[in-house]
């Protein structure tokens, strides 16, 4: 199947209508039927303001950057971006092809 990659990134700690931001993200993504998305943290990095983050125990504890990707086809990644620049969640977000499918499931 073809579809796409959709990404979101944020700190751990940004939270958008009182709940963690990388939270809101997957429960819009689920009340939206997605089959599924993941977060992951990073252990490095820096962003547009070239502040370097590098996680070292407790001193950085919640300003480390989150990922939360989704595996998706064109109407559900119209649809997330949809709500998330609807409701002003402060997201920055990447898309890319993507082909996907499950191994060892007939096609």
């Amino acid at each position: 199947m073809k579809g796409y990659s959709l990404r979101f990134y944020m700190h751990e700690n940004q939270k958008h209508r009182g709940m963690l931001l990388y939270e809101w993200v997957l429960e819009k993504a689920k009340a939206t039927h997605v089959h599924g998305g993941s977060v992951f943290k990073a252990i490095a990095g820096f962003g547009r303001h070239g502040v370097m983050h590098e996680q070292h125990f407790f001193e950085l504890a919640g300003d480390m950057t989150v990922l939360v990707e989704f595996i998706v086809d064109d109407t559900d990644a119209a649809k997330l971006l949809e709500i998330v620049h609807e409701d002003g969640a402060p997201l920055f977000w990447a898309k890319f092809p993507a082909e996907f499918g499950i191994a060892g499931a007939a096609e």
